[in-house]
Parts: C-alpha cells; sequence; structure tokens
C-alpha cells in the first residue's frame, strides 16, 4: 500500500512566462497569469495564477500564491497553492501552507501548519467578486 511510486512531480516548464535565473537576486512584488520558474532569490510577494516552479537552489523570502507549484528550494514564508502543491526532497518551508492537493517526498522539511481545503480561493480572487 505505501510501496507505491507515484510519479506527481511538477515538471520544469519550457516556455514559463517569468524566469529568474540562479544568479539574479530581486527584491518586489511579482504579479502574473503565466508560469514561473525561480532559480535565484527572491524577497517580498509572489502570485500566479499560472504555476511555479521553484528551484532546488532557490532561496525565497515570500508568501506566495498560486495555481500549482513545485517547490524545491528554500521558502520563509506562507504558501497558497489553489490547485496541487508538490514539495521536493530539497525543500525547506518555513510557512504556512494551504493547498487543495499535496505530495511530499522524502527528506523535506516543513516547520509550519499545512491546511488541506477542498477549494483554495486566493485573497485577490475574494476582491475581484
Amino acid at each position: 500500500m505505501f510501496n507505491k511510486q507515484v510519479n506527481a512531480n511538477l515538471e520544469k516548464p519550457n516556455a514559463a512566462e517569468t524566469i529568474i535565473g540562479p544568479s539574479v537576486k530581486v527584491k518586489g512584488n511579482f504579479h502574473g497569469d503565466g508560469d514561473m520558474v525561480i532559480d535565484g532569490v527572491v524577497e517580498g510577494s509572489i502570485k500566479t495564477k499560472g504555476r511555479l516552479y521553484i528551484g532546488d537552489k532557490a532561496k525565497i523570502n515570500a508568501n506566495i500564491e498560486a495555481k500549482e507549484a513545485r517547490i524545491g528550494g528554500e521558502i520563509i514564508g506562507n504558501l497558497q497553492i489553489s490547485g496541487y502543491l508538490n514539495v521536493a526532497g530539497s525543500a525547506r518551508i518555513n510557512g504556512d501552507i494551504i493547498t487543495q492537493s499535496l505530495s511530499i517526498e522524502k527528506g523535506a522539511q516543513i516547520n509550519g501548519k499545512i491546511n488541506m481545503q477542498n477549494s483554495v480561493q486566493s485573497k485577490t480572487d475574494k476582491h475581484d467578486e
């Protein structure tokens, strides 16, 4: 029962709208509709209506909102993922998580609360209604 291998990883998108490379350090609030790939350092906030891919060596000090996400690096901040969240074995998360669907790989570290909900609606979506 527990030995099933499930390939639930979100692949790194080839055509992401926003890419922050490994040598890039940025400070600010990032908001977008498309997919984002972050391999560098970000401080601020990250919001996308698309998929978010955070690389294994990324360092993020931000609250995050996304439709789906794959987390591989170090995060200080809360995550609100409306769909599926994959936490890779290399991930270090210090913050609370709200998501609809979750997988955590062996080796990942999470220091915070995890709240699983049938439907996760972002704060920005609530203001649009």
